[in-house]
């Protein structure tokens, strides 16, 4: 495999979204991991209905109503300053133990990142984890004001690194996105964290590895 230049999802393929249940458990013992988990089913949730619905909010404001959706919905009560703390943990999302290692592995390539995340969002995240001279770009699909899967967003990649997308490999840990990314064209690697299966939407990944460091190993 021939690449130029790689592309990757933020949120769960660098960053383990779930660093927030440490948090959520802190502030309410015992129901951690189901706010997490709820959350970021709501999270893409809502971002998928805002793009079909052509009623853009910023990644943060999703971010938000999902939580507050969340505690609703599981019947919790939380202060705006409670909330307000749960949200900051986005900005400090922890790196999968791989990725710095990985990262560095390929520091003579092209490397960006193309998210949903909004653009201060996504510079704050990478700067607090020490990974910003990693990246040339960081690429907001707020440029669009659209989400991903929608086919313009993945053009934001060639258009921005000037790189066909023919060359660039996109990595990602959601298998809806790999599919979304190989329907547009990108070469796709798809990292399996944890077994899942590979959404039926008639296309498949090129790769398929269940951690960064694997993907180092196929890329010599």
């Amino acid at each position: 495999m021939t690449t130029k230049a790689i592309v990757f999802d933020a949120y769960g393929t660098l960053f383990d979204v779930h660093t927030v249940v440490e948090k959520c458990e802190e502030l309410f013992p015992g129901k951690g991991r189901q706010i997490s988990d709820r959350w970021r089913v709501k999270q893409l949730e809502y971002s998928w209905l805002r793009a079909v619905m052509g009623r853009y909010e910023d990644f943060w404001s999703v971010t938000r109503d999902a939580l507050t959706f969340v505690l609703k919905e599981l019947q919790i009560e939380a202060s705006e300053d409670t909330q307000a703390a749960l949200l900051q943990e986005y900005l400090h999302l922890n790196p999968y133990p791989e990725v710095p290692d990985a990262l560095n592995e390929w520091k003579n390539k092209n490397l960006a990142i193309l998210s949903n995340g909004s653009p201060d969002m996504l510079h704050t995240l990478v700067e607090n984890a020490g990974l910003s001279h990693c990246f040339s770009h960081l690429i907001s699909v707020d440029e669009l004001k659209t989400y991903k899967p929608f086919m313009g967003v993945y053009q934001l990649g060639p258009s921005t690194l000037r790189i066909p997308k023919e060359e660039t490999l996109f990595v990602t840990s959601n298998s809806w996105d790999a599919a979304g990314a190989k329907t547009f064209g990108y070469q796709v690697c798809w990292i399996n964290r944890f077994q899942l299966q590979f959404d039926e939407l008639g296309v498949k990944p090129d790769l398929v590895v269940t951690r960064m460091d694997e993907l180092v190993e196929k890329l010599r």
